[in-house]
């Protein structure tokens, strides 16, 4: 079943630690078949080294073990949350990275000071509050993945245009249209928070990147009138006007 998913989420799981993005188990990848209402996860607390392609678990979107030995991760209702209220995703990265974390634990949005954090997310990344005693108690997972969709809808912001979000003493997820994206967007993530980081230890002053700054790198890899790289819709047509 879904092998060829099974094979994308796998390649994505050992990208984290390559990509120095987890440390010993801490982290999963997930990818969803829209299609058929089913996702593929990495199966919990297995060491990388030791992971194939067949030990990734199917679920669906009630949470639900649909084929699979071994369990799946402990973050899967998260996933399966946000699978359900972003309906665009395509796959879902958790990391504990640590620069990243380091906002998480201080409760920071990471903001976006940087062209290379506009490249890629389109504001500052959000810090969603931390779960309440009462919330961790009741089912900790599954109320991660509300904090995170109730976030986005109070500040109304489009996960597709901010595709990574904090969770405030916990960390980062990220998302994307693809389990491969979602891994490349926390690896952008990770860069921009470190990069944010120093930049904040250096000046008190304001360093948000203007908007017309975050416009011109988000939009010049996103939407209708995109042009780097060599595929993008206005590519060619940039490259005829230098």
């Amino acid at each position: 079943m879904l092998e060829k998913l099974k094979q994308e989420v796998y390649d994505a799981n050992m990208q984290l630690p390559e990509l120095g993005l987890v440390t010993f188990t801490w982290g999963n990848v997930s990818g969803i078949d829209r299609e058929k209402g089913l996702f593929v996860i990495k199966p919990s607390g297995v060491d990388y080294e030791d992971l194939k392609p067949s030990d990734m678990v199917v679920v669906d979107l009630n949470g639900e073990v649909v084929e699979g030995e071994m369990n799946p991760s402990s973050d899967t209702p998260t996933h399966t949350y946000l699978y359900n209220h972003f309906p665009t995703i395509g796959g879902i990265t958790h990391t504990h990275s640590p620069w990243a974390v380091s906002f998480a634990a201080a409760k920071m949005d990471i903001p976006a000071v940087s062209t290379t954090h506009a490249d890629t997310f389109f504001g500052d990344i959000p810090c969603a509050p931390a779960l309440t005693e009462a919330q961790i108690k009741e089912a900790y997972e599954l109320n991660t993945g509300k904090v995170i969709v109730d976030e986005f809808e109070k500040r109304g912001v489009d996960p597709d245009a901010v595709p990574a979000v904090l969770v405030s003493q916990h960390g980062p997820f990220s998302w994307g249209p693809t389990p491969a994206k979602a891994v490349y967007n926390a690896k952008v993530l990770e860069v921009a928070a470190e990069i944010t980081y120093h930049g904040l230890q250096m000046t008190r002053d304001e360093i948000h990147v203007p908007q017309y700054l975050l416009d011109k790198h988000y939009y010049r890899k996103h939407g209708a009138n995109a042009y780097y790289g060599q595929n993008s819709a206005k590519s060619k047509d940039h490259a005829a006007h230098i």
